[in-house]
């Protein structure tokens, strides 16, 4: 397949334009940093070591692991730029781990992956991006910068299946214009067709599906572990006040949730009784699951 052009919107030739890639190991951000490199920018890629790994590594669907640097390493050296890693464990726990405990002790249902582009990614990685003399920085996300009569804007992916524009609602205007999303009008059969390409070894690697600091996908026993008590059971209430049963701690419920709560068909009962009543039935108070 031809290698697409990729145009930055950046005044200076692609070999005097300094381009910072965040590099996390999957296929989207080393195809980002192939293509880059492939076109003659000058390239360099930077991991961010996010948290202690060990109980990541060789997980196949979280990213930022142990495993996951090394992939990073190896794609740099394919292409041929410099890589870094940088440790941000202290500046993710208090930003990114801290808040995700906190949100779900309000009763919150929070989004980690937000709150890390809104701090680690684009605030403290765009700041060392700076300071690496770089002109722009550039990640695999799948979402279209168009300049716009108002200065750069954020739009929706060409692949809707991958589309990540929900993920950087938050992203401010100075930060969006710094920021570069080569991948943006690429499906994802095209990117790993590109890896193929390229030869690299993340070519057919699974794409990032869990919480990256969350092993097996059990997020209550690490909100337990930060936050104490967190997950202590309580009454399960009806509209009315009647105490139906106990539950086992309101993170590990959704709201409106009618089963799996352990009431059977006292639930039911009163259930039936609050409809008639309030239209609605009332399930574990202040309940919330991701």
């Amino acid at each position: 397949m031809n290698a697409p052009r990729i145009d930055l919107g950046l005044e200076k030739a692609p070999a005097e334009t300094r381009v910072v890639v965040a590099m996390s190991g999957g296929v989207d951000s080393s195809v980002t940093a192939a293509l880059l490199a492939e076109q003659g920018y000058d390239v360099v890629g930077v991991t961010l070591q996010l948290y202690d790994h060990g109980a990541a590594v060789k997980r196949e669907k979280a990213c930022c692991a142990g495993q996951d640097i090394f992939d990073a390493r190896r794609v740099a050296e394919a292409i041929g730029i410099p890589h870094y890693v940088l440790n941000y464990e202290s500046r993710f726990r208090d930003d990114v781990i801290e808040s995700f405990a906190d949100a779900y002790v309000r009763g919150e249902t929070p989004i980690p992956c937000v709150t890390c582009n809104q701090t680690v990614k684009f605030r403290d990685l765009l700041k060392t991006a700076r300071d690496l003399q770089a002109d722009a920085l550039a990640t695999g996300h799948y979402i279209r910068r168009v300049e716009g009569k108002a200065g750069p804007e954020l739009r929706r992916a060409v692949d809707a299946n991958r589309d990540q524009s929900y993920f950087l609602f938050a992203t401010t205007p100075e930060q969006v214009d710094y920021l570069r999303f080569p991948l943006g009008d690429m499906p994802k059969d095209e990117v790993r067709d590109h890896a193929a390409r390229f030869g690299l070894a993340v070519a057919s690697k699974p794409d990032s599906q869990d919480i990256c600091f969350v092993p097996d996908g059990d997020y209550a026993s690490v909100v337990e572990k930060i936050r104490p008590g967190a997950i202590d059971p309580g009454d399960i209430v009806h509209v009315d006040g009647t105490v139906l049963g106990t539950h086992d701690g309101i993170i590990n419920y959704t709201v409106g949730q009618r089963r799996g709560i352990g009431i059977g068909g006292t639930g039911e009962k009163k259930g039936k009784k609050a409809k008639r009543k309030t239209g609605k039935m009332l399930a574990p108070r202040a309940s919330r699951s991701i």
